[in-house]
């Protein structure tokens, strides 16, 4: 019996993780397809005029089978992975990319869609049905439902392999970091390290067999804070160079070869749908509208920002040479000298900060202003299976006490999770037949592990992050759509940071910190004088970290919104894109392209640009819940019936100005970051 064909019977009907097995995924996978298929078939068949319900909301409620079992498994693939979930990820990506695109290459079911698209005037939809309709037609027309024979062939070939080289890129570097490991035997080597990096360093060491001795490797938790604390100059080097260059060794794991085809796939794909690039094809469906609104709002926040930056950097320079006399600041200098400098200026660092964020406090923090805006209550629950013994699952509640949602949380690095953090839904929300169902929702991070002495204490980048995941995560939580494909998270690209980003404001504030940060040993609560520092220390290097993300965007933006089969030499290319995003001297051999997953493996290729985007959004929204009180209920319920409930129901400026009264300002943005004086 294949538990992933029948009904989930476990609370909330969760992912029966306890009975799923590997092997389930395959057939179950082709059984979904043949079933989504004969969905397909009885529409095109159905005998009557095609209409909205008929066609628009049937084609909407098929695949429902094949969506739930590879949103399961495509989520272990990233959290929970091994050699036969990847092997099948290479077997089942191609059938899934297959199946849909036999849908939106499928000409009798679009001539179908386009009668009820061509007589939209004649119903009364509402504006979430009138967005259904326009997404509908849409998806086929861009997955070229408009083509001949031939050309939706070519189609079908550029998908199938642009799937399969998402993967290779993706394990590439999946690969390279299980196995790379800088094997540090001299303790003096660890000068500088707090006693919890040393401690997980230890732990690592031990895990890969090498005891007694101290490893790190290029997992986040373990490389940034060996870069900003460690005082070993040449062993700082050492593991700035091998991170700087992943993917691209010149070995098995080297992306070089595979970004290029993605680029030009990508280009061809947007050439054959009648767009002149990738960027303008993908930006046809954003806020921004066109590649060169995009570089234009770049190209103005680089000009605010750039002589901030580097003045930043010469403060940082002058700080290394006047304590070490080290004159030639290098990128590998960068985070330890500027992290002294910080806590020199404002008697403030992760040191300082850790015990008064535990884990447990934070997350309970997260609860807490969740249930101040919203009311939401949390309730762990253990009848509700994991797919490890690591995660924990939450009922959620609304404020009238029913059910909303449930919620997982995965927090600490192991061997088969990808690096970073993200938040995902193992189930989305839609009302259909006059029933409801509730999200799923998940996030999951790579924070330190408690060790045998000391929790989990997070850096207060940590803490920022846990409040950004889970801004995403009541954005799926609060859905209130009737239509699955436009609740939650599924609205445009550089809208969907807002929910998250805006949430991050709140654990810069007293009122918010004084309800959960207190110190793990003493209870005492978060000093006042911390909090003030922290607010001030906020925007140091605001110039330096807009030009960094500026310089993502501005390569994301290379690569996709001209005509790569003009790139030859990846580095030469990625150097050239990025030169006036420089503020130290190049380091020969340091590459970004082939590590980064975001444009490669993840959804954000020509989208980069969208967190600085969200971050005008966040800026503005969050100056108006100040205005009007951080946990103002009014303000709250305006943000969650018009953002987070919303979706993508209609389109974002819409919702936006619904909440806000008006467009969003780029002032809020300038001041916050101290790219422009607070009184302008």
């Amino acid at each position: 019996m294949n538990p992933l064909l029948n009904k989930f019977e476990t609370p909330f009907e969760t992912a029966p993780f306890h009975l799923i097995k590997e092997e389930h995924f395959l057939p179950a996978i082709k059984e979904a397809i043949a079933l989504g298929k004969s969905e397909i078939e009885a529409i095109k068949n159905n005998p009557e005029a095609p209409d909205f319900g008929n066609t628009i909301e049937a084609l909407e409620r098929s695949g429902a089978l094949a969506n739930k079992i590879s949103t399961i498994f495509f989520n272990l693939n990233s959290a929970e992975t091994n050699d036969k979930i990847q092997q099948l990820a290479r077997d089942i990506s191609p059938l899934l990319t297959e199946y849909g695109n036999d849908i939106l290459l499928d000409q009798e079911l679009f001539e179908k869609i386009k009668i009820v698209y061509q007589s939209k005037n004649t119903y009364d939809l509402t504006p979430e049905a009138a967005t259904l309709l326009e997404k509908t037609y849409k998806s086929f027309v861009r997955n070229g439902a408009n083509l001949n024979a031939e050309e939706k062939e070519k189609l079908r070939e550029i998908d199938k392999r642009k799937a399969e080289l998402a993967l290779e890129f993706g394990e590439h570097l999946l690969k390279e970091s299980n196995s790379y490991k800088m094997v540090i035997s001299d303790e003096n080597e660890l000068e500088g390290l707090p006693e919890y990096i040393k401690e997980a360093a230890a732990m690592t060491a031990r895990e890969k067999g090498e005891e007694g001795n101290w490893v790190i490797t290029l997992d986040y938790p373990s490389y940034v804070p060996f870069m900003t604390y460690a005082k070993n100059r040449e062993r700082r080097e050492e593991l700035f160079r091998v991170f700087s260059t992943r993917g691209f060794k010149n070995d098995e794991n080297d992306n070089r070869e595979i970004v290029k085809e993605i680029a030009n796939l990508r280009f061809q794909r947007a050439n054959l749908l009648g767009y002149k690039t990738h960027a303008d094809f993908v930006l046809e469906e954003r806020m921004a509208e066109s590649p060169e609104k995009v570089k234009t709002f770049m190209t103005d926040m680089l000009n605010y920002a750039k002589p901030v930056a580097f003045k930043e950097v010469e403060e940082v320079t002058a700080y290394a040479d006047k304590t070490e006399g080290l004159s030639n600041l290098q990128r590998w200098d960068f985070s330890y000298y500027s992290e002294k400098l910080k806590k020199e200026k404002f008697a403030i660092d992760d040191e300082i900060l850790k015990p008064y964020f535990k884990l447990e406090n934070v997350i309970e923090g997260v609860f807490k202003v969740a249930n101040k805006l919203f009311g939401l209550s949390f309730k762990e629950n253990k009848d509700i299976p994991v797919y490890h013994e690591e995660v924990i699952a939450y009922e959620v509640k609304d404020g009238s006490g029913d059910h909303l949602a449930v919620f997982y949380a995965d927090f600490f690095p192991r061997k088969g999770k990808r690096a970073g953090a993200w938040m995902t839904s193992f189930r989305g929300q839609k009302k259909q037949d006059g029933e409801e169902q509730r999200p799923h929702v998940s996030i999951v991070c790579n924070f330190t592990k408690p060790t045998e002495t000391k929790p989990s204490l997070l850096t207060f980048n940590e803490v920022t992050t846990l409040f950004h995941e889970f801004g995403h995560a009541l954005h799926g939580m609060l859905a209130n759509g009737t239509y699955e494909s436009l609740s939650g998270t599924s609205v445009y690209w550089d809208f969907v940071e807002l929910p998250s980003q805006v949430l991050e404001n709140w654990a810069y504030e007293k009122e918010c910190l004084d309800m959960f940060a207190s110190h793990y040993e003493t209870g005492e609560k978060i000093p006042e004088e911390l909090i003030k520092k922290i607010k001030e220390s906020s925007n140091f290097l605001g110039g330096y970290q807009t030009v960094r993300q500026i310089s993502f965007g501005l390569l994301d933006m290379g690569w996709h919104s001209d005509d790569p089969t003009a790139i030859t030499d990846v580095y030469q290319f990625e150097t050239e894109t990025i030169k006036e995003t420089e503020l130290f001297p190049v380091v020969e051999g340091s590459l970004s392209s082939c590590a980064f997953s975001h444009i490669f493996q993840g959804g954000y290729s020509s989208g980069y640009y969208s967190y600085k985007w969200a971050e005008v959004l966040d800026a503005d929204a969050f100056d108006y819940f100040k205005e009007k009180g951080i946990f103002d209920k009014d303000t709250a319920s305006l943000f969650e019936k018009h953002v987070l409930s919303a979706g993508g129901s209609e389109h974002p400026m819409l919702l936006y100005k619904r909440f806000r009264g008006k467009e969003p300002s780029i002032k809020p943005l300038l001041k916050r970051t101290g790219l422009i004086p607070l009184e302008s």
